[in-house]
């Protein structure tokens, strides 16, 4: 286990108390409804859903929405929510060590947010949403405008200091999505070392399988 899941298993019981990452999660979860055309029939993945910030937002409006995330922790806080409240259309998925690659089903929609920058190399990533996308589903990844490395207080397990919009896009393209587009799903403001506070900008950059 790398440290960094280790990091968010410990931190997963006090995950939901930042309030500025709720309300980021909500903004993300609003720009996907405003761009993707969301019916009650879809299956969707929340990939790296952690405490299922955005996984419940997208619960009550589709057949079925499966969590996956390689954090126990943050599934077991999922868990709970799910047991609490009841709800029957809500899968787990645990994915030991990062391991996508055992990602199954075919989804309408996919959705990841604030997970990219943790995958080393996107490419195959994206290669396997697609794979795993019915045809005509949407791709839907919400990350950092390039941030300099100053969004995290501890950059441990985070490969990429955000991504330039275009060269994502082009990884979309790529791996076969089309209609590819970006918007800006939110602004998060937070103190920088040498003090004062900056805003990070998140996109979020939506393919279509073919």
């Amino acid at each position: 286990m790398s440290d960094k899941i280790k990091d968010f298993d410990n931190g997963a019981r006090f995950w939901d108390e930042n309030p500025g990452r709720v309300k980021m999660a909500r903004s993300v979860a609003d720009t996907i409804k405003a761009d993707v055309v969301i019916k009650e029939e879809m299956e969707v993945l929340d990939f790296g859903c952690g405490t299922g910030l955005i996984t419940l937002q997208f619960q009550p409006l589709v057949k079925m929405i499966t969590g996956a995330d390689s954090s126990q922790g943050m599934l077991d806080i999922l868990a709970s929510k799910i047991e609490n409240l009841e709800l029957k259309n809500v899968r787990i998925v645990y994915m030991e060590n990062g391991n996508f690659e055992r990602l199954k089903g075919k989804y309408d929609l996919i959705v990841s947010s604030m997970t990219l920058h943790h995958i080393k190399d996107t490419a195959p990533l994206i290669i396997k949403f697609n794979e795993i996308l019915k045809p005509g589903g949407m791709l839907c990844i919400a990350d950092l405008d390039p941030d300099d490395g100053l969004f995290h207080s501890d950059n441990t397990g985070v490969f990429h200091y955000g991504f330039e919009r275009e060269k994502l896009k082009g990884e979309f393209e790529r791996a076969g999505f089309t209609d590819v587009k970006d918007t800006t799903a939110a602004e998060v403001p937070k103190p920088v070392p040498g003090g004062g506070e900056r805003n990070f900008s998140l996109f979020l950059i939506c393919g279509k399988k073919k």
